[in-house]
């Protein structure tokens, strides 16, 4: 038995859905019942030819819709992030700005005046992370200049 909350936690799309549907009730003879749609529910329509046929109907509609919500969803979504660039609104994680003191520590540190121990303890930071900023550094000589 597999519940879910909506049809569309079945696929991304229209063919997903209805042949993960397919997949489950008739392969794998499992029972399904979507909570917002009660008419989904193979349990009570396996012998009666009606019901699964009005399943399989509301199933094939439900389907289409939740694709074509998807699709509109993705539309409106483009349509506002054209509009917040166009605006000046800038998407992502912040740069990272070093500070003198992580700069010259991690300088000394690639001129070996002083050990990574000395560097992390100076820095307080894990070994990781300021290897991670160490590649990043590297990768951008401006940086240390």
């Amino acid at each position: 038995m597999l519940v879910i909350k909506s049809i569309d936690r079945l696929g991304r799309n229209y063919s997903q859905v209805i042949e993960e549907w397919n997949r489950i009730t008739n392969i794998i003879g499992a029972d399904i019942l979507v909570l917002d749609m009660p008419i989904l529910d193979t349990r009570t329509k396996a012998d009666n030819l009606v019901g699964k046929f009005i399943s399989d109907i509301v199933l094939q509609i439900l389907s289409f819709v939740a694709e074509n919500e998807r699709e509109n969803n993705k539309v409106r979504q483009a349509e506002g992030i054209k509009i917040a660039r166009a605006k000046g609104v800038r998407f992502g994680r912040p740069s990272f700005v070093y500070s003198d003191e992580f700069l010259s520590v991690a300088n000394d540190y690639l001129c070996k005046r002083i050990k990574l121990k000395t560097a992390l303890q100076l820095l307080n930071i894990k070994q990781d992370n300021f290897f991670y900023h160490i590649y990043k550094i590297k990768k951008n000589k401006s940086i240390l200049q």
